[in-house]
């Protein structure tokens, strides 16, 4: 049986869930947002497993993550317009921008988990000549070694890129997603999505419509 339409404060929920793309506890949500995501709310979103949520101890404040069927929901119903009636200026301008967001992921050609991700903490990095394909594979490769006991190992992408930090991001994805192709060579999300971390979902490449965050190296 197809489930209703979201409500405005579940709807609500979801945007700011996906506007923040980290895990945010209702103690959080009520210090910025004045929402908290609790009683039936939390557990319709809970059962329609479009927001995970969970104690992290006994007698603490919820905390919740948009889960990858809450991205889907989110921009699908910004996609066709499915937007929980609102009143009011305040309404109207927060309508006019749910609205237009669809019309500038198409023109931009972006996801919403594009446009919304957690702002990287970035250090400035002297500039660096461009590396051969060659010698950044090698490179990648030689990091990997340092992570893993041994080839056949899952090394997850965030501590990867530190080791790898004087390289730009997209030229170290344009080489994971080059050496995917190679046999020996495999990139695979996270079965846990609520074991990411911010630093692990910012590192995922993204292949095939797929955010990925796990890289294996066997032998040929």
């Amino acid at each position: 049986m197809p489930d209703k339409g979201l409500s405005l404060p579940e709807f609500t929920a979801l945007l700011v869930l996906a506007v923040e793309a980290r895990e945010l506890s209702n103690s959080e949500l009520k210090e910025q947002y004045k929402l908290t995501i609790d009683g039936k709310k939390r557990e319709r979103l809970n059962e329609l497993k479009l927001v995970d949520s969970w104690q992290p101890r006994r007698g603490r404040a919820f905390v919740h993550v948009l889960t990858d069927s809450g991205w889907a929901r989110l921009a699908e119903d910004l996609r066709t317009g499915t937007i929980p009636a609102q009143t009011g200026s305040s309404g109207a301008m927060a309508k006019a921008l749910l609205l237009w967001l669809p019309r500038f992921m198409r023109r931009t050609d972006q996801r919403l988990s594009e446009i919304f991700h957690p702002e990287p903490a970035e250090t400035p990095q002297p500039s660096e000549p461009d590396l051969p394909s060659g010698d950044l594979e090698t490179r990648i490769r030689a990091a990997y070694a340092q992570l893993a006991a041994q080839l056949g190992e899952w090394v997850g992408l965030a501590p990867l890129r530190r080791l790898l930090a004087d390289v730009p991001k997209a030229r170290l994805d344009e080489a994971l997603v080059h050496m995917e192709r190679l046999p020996d060579v495999n990139l695979v999300p996270e079965s846990n999505q609520k074991a990411l971390t911010p630093e692990d979902r910012e590192a995922a490449v993204i292949t095939g419509d797929q955010d990925k965050h796990l890289l294996w190296i066997g032998t040929l």
